[in-house]
């Protein structure tokens, strides 16, 4: 039996792994097992940008909003900077991302869109007004 990549993602990947548990490399669909290895540090990378972008967004958010401040958002952060934190200790090489400047331009406009959307389009900074530093850190909160 054998399943087409195209035709059935979960089948053919079932498969593959039963040719690698039994030693029968010849029948490896290598070119697309190479693909889903490179998507899976992608996927990493996009959770790390979607947590970074709702963590910002949350921090704009409490800067800009402090009538609105509440457990909640507090509860979002915490939530966001834990599984960032996680995801950096479970791969390492993702700290070079957040050493990017270009990523940090590309998480902050995306946590400037989520805000914008959920304060009514306030005028936000262009660039992040905080370093990763005070961004992961448990105990900042921006006035």
């Amino acid at each position: 039996m054998s399943t087409a990549y195209e035709t059935d993602v979960i089948a053919w990947a079932n498969e593959q792994a039963a040719h690698l548990r039994a030693g029968n490399f010849s029948a490896l669909d290598i070119a697309h097992i190479a693909d889903e290895v490179e998507d899976v540090g992608k996927s990493e990378e996009r959770e790390l940008a979607s947590r970074m972008a709702v963590l910002l967004a949350h921090l704009l958010k409490w800067q800009t909003q402090p009538e609105r401040r509440g457990s909640s958002w507090e509860v979002t952060i915490r939530a966001q900077r834990k599984a960032i934190a996680r995801r950096l200790a479970k791969s390492p090489s993702l700290k070079a991302d957040v050493a990017d400047p270009e990523w940090w331009e590309i998480a902050w406009g995306d946590a400037v869109g989520k805000a914008a959307e959920e304060t009514g389009g306030r005028d936000f900074p262009d660039v992040c007004p905080w370093s990763a530093v005070q961004v992961l850190d448990g105990n900042f909160l921006p006035d």
